[in-house]
């Protein structure tokens, strides 16, 4: 009976929410508010191949990304490094860490970048290009303090320097990722609520030259306004449909998990996503994941994943596929580690 009110709560709140919204939705007017865009890029294979509905479920380092809280429960040293091959030739790349201190407390870090590569610089006037050219390089830097409190519930925060630079212009600032998450018994279902960059504003400093017309004075640009980072409210639940009642090594045995978030960013509509997984012995995953109301995203995600054991640790190897509408394919790959 638990287990079927259970599903029941997971269904309901995985109804797209178009006839009745829990949260207003303003995404018309809060559209285009927020900077340090590439904070919102999943940049793990499995997060992106479940929908990234993975708050109450990151198993993985890439918990220090979407709920520091779950870093509570990894064991030992975890060491993990994700890269994305984005569309036109951009690429995202992750490397992270946890320990677990024998006092309880986990300690993690994180490294997270976004590269444009090489880009022409173009005007009105030179639409071919002026034969320079320009990179994006965005940063996220980490550190994350995480503790489980309990067998049932553990918090968790993260303190992230980001940065982001382009055409001689940088922009700065610190913002902080908070969690909570809590396992619901030995029912195999549990629920996390994250709260993911929210900060200080960043105003961009340096210099930008543009011509205005021709035959005129080339004109210097050097105020800026500041700019949001993009907050972001995670609430999410999961169950394990079949398996995974003890979850003391948080990869369980074969289960097939159900996941459902609801998510609230501060510069658009909120959002809808589900997710499930099937693992089979602790070795092989298959994965898929939706979400709703989001433009680009008009086919699920899936991914693959294996655990494999080599020289005694536990080699994670992770694939997912997402295809946006009119960008087109994104490929990420993921390596993980247990020491």
């Amino acid at each position: 009976m638990k287990r079927i009110l259970v599903i029941a709560l997971l269904l309901v709140l995985a109804v797209p929410v178009s006839r009745a919204q829990l949260l207003p939705t303003l995404g018309g007017e809060r559209a285009g508010t927020s900077g340090f865009q590439f904070l919102k890029v999943p940049v793990d294979a499995r997060g992106a191949a479940l929908g990234e509905s993975v708050v109450a479920d990151a198993d993985d380092v890439s918990a220090l990304v979407w709920n520091p809280a779950l870093a509570a429960r990894l064991p030992g040293i975890q060491a993990a490094f994700h890269h994305t091959a984005y569309f036109v030739d951009v690429s995202l790349d992750f490397v992270g860490v946890t320990y677990r201190m024998p006092q309880g407390i986990t300690l993690g870090a994180s490294l997270h970048t976004m590269n444009s590569g090489e880009m022409k610089v173009t005007t009105e006037f030179e639409p071919e290009g002026t034969g320079e050219t320009f990179r994006l390089i965005d940063v996220a830097a980490g550190l994350t303090v995480s503790q489980q409190l309990t067998d049932l519930f553990s918090y968790g925060v993260t303190t992230k320097y980001i940065q982001e630079s382009v055409a001689g212009l940088t922009a700065s600032t610190v913002v902080f990722d908070m969690g909570i998450h809590y396992l619901v018994g030995s029912t195999g279902a549990r629920m996390a609520v994250a709260v993911r960059n929210f900060g200080f504003d960043g105003r961009p400093e340096g210099a930008l030259s543009r011509p205005v017309i021709a035959n005129e004075p080339v004109r210097i640009e050097s105020d800026f306004e500041a700019m949001t980072p993009p907050t972001t409210f995670h609430l999410g639940f999961a169950y394990d449909i079949l398996g995974g009642d003890t979850r003391s090594d948080f990869r369980g045995s074969t289960r097939l998990t159900a996941l459902a978030q609801l998510n609230n960013p501060n510069d658009n509509a909120e959002y809808w996503t589900l997710g499930a997984e099937y693992g089979y012995q602790r070795m092989f995953f298959l994965r898929a994941g939706y979400r709703f109301g989001v433009e680009e995203m008009d086919a699920p995600s899936l991914g693959i994943g294996f655990s494999l054991p080599v020289a005694g640790r536990s080699l994670g190897v992770d694939y997912g596929f997402n295809r946006m509408a009119r960008l087109g394919n994104v490929h990420r790959f993921g390596l993980s580690l247990a020491l």
